[in-house]
């Protein structure tokens, strides 16, 4: 496993919860944001990597490249997510329910072509590097929580830096799949 392209595509992907990360900090005790945030992180990844298992048991690999149109769809459509999820609970919850609710589909999207070629014991180190990030970028937005320069770069740069993650990302999927192969021996 590409371990750039993870942390690449983990911080792409969660970019946009960063604020709620803010938000939630703000509110809650850090060790309650920070399981609820795994938890959820945890939940998505297992599920992008159990659908993209059972697509690669019927499909070729070449053709799971297709797959690799998510990420760039996404960073091209022009939506505003809801980031304004509301719940009731304990705060471990409350984080869990907010970030399945703001990053679901992208996660899904993005992450499922990326381990959608992954063995189970790589896929055991990827739980184990993206749980580390996570709680790395828990803790680290902990301590910058109330910087405004961090705020302001992220509200002003945030969406673009974003959108260009997931372009490169889908462009990598079609290399690494071998789409981009398959196609280039038509010719």
């Amino acid at each position: 496993m590409n371990y750039w392209l993870l942390a690449i595509t983990f911080l792409s992907v969660n970019l946009d919860f960063f604020f709620m990360l803010l938000f939630l900090l703000k509110r809650y005790r850090m060790p309650a944001v920070m399981l609820g945030y795994l938890l959820g992180t945890l939940t998505l990844l297992t599920l992008s990597f159990g659908v993209g298992k059972a697509l690669a048991t019927i499909l070729p690999e070449w053709v799971l490249g297709v797959l690799g149109v998510l990420p760039i769809w996404l960073a091209l459509r022009d939506d505003d997510d809801d980031d304004d999820a509301r719940s009731t609970g304990a705060p471990v919850w409350n984080v869990f329910v907010t970030y399945l609710s703001v990053c679901a589909g992208c996660n899904l999207s993005i992450f499922l072509p990326v381990l959608a070629n992954e063995t189970l014991p790589h896929f055991g180190l990827t739980l184990l590097f993206i749980g580390t990030l996570t709680v790395l970028i828990v803790w680290l937005i902990h301590l910058i929580a109330d910087s405004p320069a961090v705020t302001r770069v992220l509200a002003h740069y945030g969406e673009q830096l974003m959108k260009g993650c997931y372009i490169l990302i889908g462009c990598y999927v079609f290399w690494d799949s071998g789409l981009i192969d398959h196609i280039l021996s038509w010719f």
